[in-house]
């Protein structure tokens, strides 16, 4: 299990987002325990490759380094470690403070600008249904919107994959397209293809403004 974020001494170091449940924080070589256990979870797999685990030497020689990558364009990583800031005390099945949650990527498509990112989460099953990776995509959206200088926020999934589409149609994406994407292999529901959903930044700041207007003074 991670260490406490309460008590590390470098917290403010580590930390790149903080939400209401959870912080965000940079990857590093010790978690790829963490990294073979979510993807040894055949569900969290599903749509990904079928079900099947990640080799640990995959995720160490492969995976990590990409996780580990800094973008110039965007002045900062990718891919960011999601962990719980509760203690347990928030009902039935609530996060120990610390525990590992999953990851969430915020990429540039290109790696010199911040313009176009692409959103993504993988969190580990049990964690399912509670509105993290909702909570973790609008931070995102928000910091890049307000201070990454990002313009455009796109998204994808498998099209049967309904409750990553619903994350992002409440993370305030919007549905762009289906096409069908290169596979390297078939598994359950490729057949029907892949979505496309985004966000641009002036859409965002308008349904902000809509927002404001329509609140009571």
């Amino acid at each position: 299990m991670a260490e406490p974020w309460e008590g590390r001494e470098d917290r403010a170091m580590d930390i790149f987002l903080e939400t209401e449940r959870m912080v965000l924080r940079p990857f590093t070589p010790d978690d790829v325990d963490r990294l073979v256990e979510l993807d040894g979870d055949p569900e969290v797999m599903r749509y990904i490759n079928g079900g099947r685990p990640t080799p640990r030497d995959t995720i160490r020689t492969r995976h990590l380094p990409r996780l580990l990558h800094r973008h110039p364009g965007l002045g900062t990583f990718g891919y960011w470690a999601a962990e719980a800031k509760g203690t347990g005390a928030e009902g039935a099945g609530a996060e120990d403070a610390g525990a590992f949650l999953g990851w969430f990527e915020f990429r540039p498509l290109e790696d010199d600008s911040p313009a176009v990112v692409e959103l993504g989460y993988r969190l580990r099953a049990a964690t399912w249904g509670r509105g993290y990776a909702t909570e973790g995509a609008r931070a995102l959206i928000h910091k890049g919107f307000t201070e990454l200088g990002v313009q455009r926020v796109t998204a994808n999934t498998m099209t049967v994959n309904a409750a990553s589409r619903r994350v992002m149609e409440k993370s305030g994406l919007t549905f762009v397209r289906t096409y069908v994407g290169d596979w390297p292999e078939v598994i359950d529901g490729s057949e029907h293809g892949e979505v496309e959903y985004d966000l641009t930044r002036e859409a965002w700041e308008r349904r902000r403004a809509t927002s404001r207007e329509a609140s009571p003074a």
